[in-house]
């Protein structure tokens, strides 16, 4: 019981946070938020609480487990033992491997699996979210593609949305992560987690979106292209288009921990030289009330709060490098509601690379969605959050 009080004062303080910067309150439709909560508490209650989720979760979590030592064999042949002996575990057990998954992806995409799975899951979501096929589209193909690589998909029709949509296809974008470093999440944080925060984000952008950016009937009615999806290429020309893109993920990764890590390790050295705290410690001050309202407990959230607010100062991979460090002294309750809240991309770095990729396609709505910089990441915590409020709830 106490659980549920918690969690109805955590939907109460989101909701307010979000009613705070809506666009337009009246267009706000509390039966699509109501029917939007309802199914995201029930897959909640599935995937961390059941005995068919747990079978579900298994059976994802196995299937990772050998993508990841198939990725290995690929590891191996370039880096000799290097990996099995413990050496750049980041980067040879989880960087590297996000090129194989890449391949894999790429191969599903054409053999034209994925735009079918895209086109069936979105044309069903948009059934019950309220917010239209190409917003439900965008939320599929963002979950498989990724950030960036994305929005290529919608490259003939971004010229003809208005700045409302493109701030809705970018904050979905922010709330999920793509399925091409699944495999590396799950080295780090618990392989159940990422496979439930993948699925709650999902509703819990369409519940946020519908409070902050709510839309019309008539502006839902958006034709949605998705011939980009499925590029005439030769198997050859696709396999090795998504081997160098997986590549490319991975080292622009690389590049982003190094540079994250080393900054935020000398802002915690002037920080503690000024005040005696680390800028880690600092924020984890700041945020301890948000881990506490989705239900971290009290004695793991000042260290919850550091990591939650690493994630977004930095990125996931460094807040859940951090988590890995320190994961056996929270709680099974708390380390679980704080990995479902780190697996997305809201963070500051995220605009850059939505707006970046956005601005190559269109310089247009490049320059609209740098101007919603702050409300992006901003709709996008509220996701994080409110998908590890319903964590909470089950755990």
């Amino acid at each position: 019981m106490l659980y549920i009080l918690h969690f109805l004062l955590a939907i109460v303080v989101i909701f307010s946070l979000a009613l705070l910067f809506s666009h337009d309150r009246k267009k706000i439709r509390p039966r699509i938020i109501l029917q939007l909560m309802v199914i995201e508490g029930a897959l909640s209650y599935f995937l961390l609480h059941s005995s068919g989720g747990t079978i579900l979760v298994s059976g994802i979590s196995d299937f990772f487990e050998t993508i990841l030592r198939f990725a290995a064999q690929g590891t191996d042949f370039v880096f000799g033992d290097m990996a099995n002996q413990g050496l750049a575990f980041v980067f040879l057990g989880v960087l590297c491997p996000i090129v194989f998954i890449s391949a894999l992806i790429g191969i599903l995409q054409h053999w034209r699996i994925l735009p079918l799975f895209i086109r069936v899951i979105g044309t069903a979501l948009s059934k019950v979210n309220g917010m239209g096929k190409l917003e439900s589209f965008n939320a599929v193909s963002t979950l498989i593609f990724g950030q960036s690589e994305n929005f290529i998909a919608y490259k003939g029709i971004l010229g003809d949305l208005s700045p409302r949509r493109m701030y809705t296809m970018a904050a979905t974008a922010m709330s999920t992560v793509s399925l091409s470093i699944v495999g590396a999440y799950m080295t780090m944080i618990d392989a159940r987690y990422v496979v439930a925060a993948l699925i709650l984000n999902m509703f819990s952008a369409f519940i946020v979106l519908s409070i902050i950016n709510p839309l019309s009937n008539d502006e839902d009615q958006q034709p949605v292209a998705l011939e980009k999806l499925h590029e005439e290429q030769t198997f050859f020309e696709m396999l090795g288009e998504y081997i160098l893109a997986g590549f490319k993920v991975a080292m622009i990764i690389t590049a982003m921990l190094i540079g994250f890590i080393a900054l935020i390790s000398a802002v915690n050295a002037i920080c503690s030289s000024l005040f005696g705290y680390s800028f880690q410690q600092l924020l984890g001050y700041v945020f301890y009330p948000f881990a506490w309202l989705i239900g971290i407990p009290a004695s793991d959230a000042l260290h919850a709060g550091s990591i939650m607010a690493t994630k977004l100062v930095s990125s996931e991979f460094v807040a859940m490098i951090d988590l890995k460090k320190i994961a056996a002294d929270f709680t099974p309750r708390g380390l679980g509601i704080l990995s479902v809240f780190l697996v997305s991309f809201s963070n500051f770095a995220s605009i850059g690379i939505v707006a970046g990729t956005i601005k190559g396609l269109d310089e247009k709505q490049g320059n609209v969605v740098s101007r919603f910089g702050w409300k992006l990441v901003y709709g996008s915590t509220l996701v994080s959050l409110l998908s590890a409020a319903f964590a909470g709830l089950f755990l």
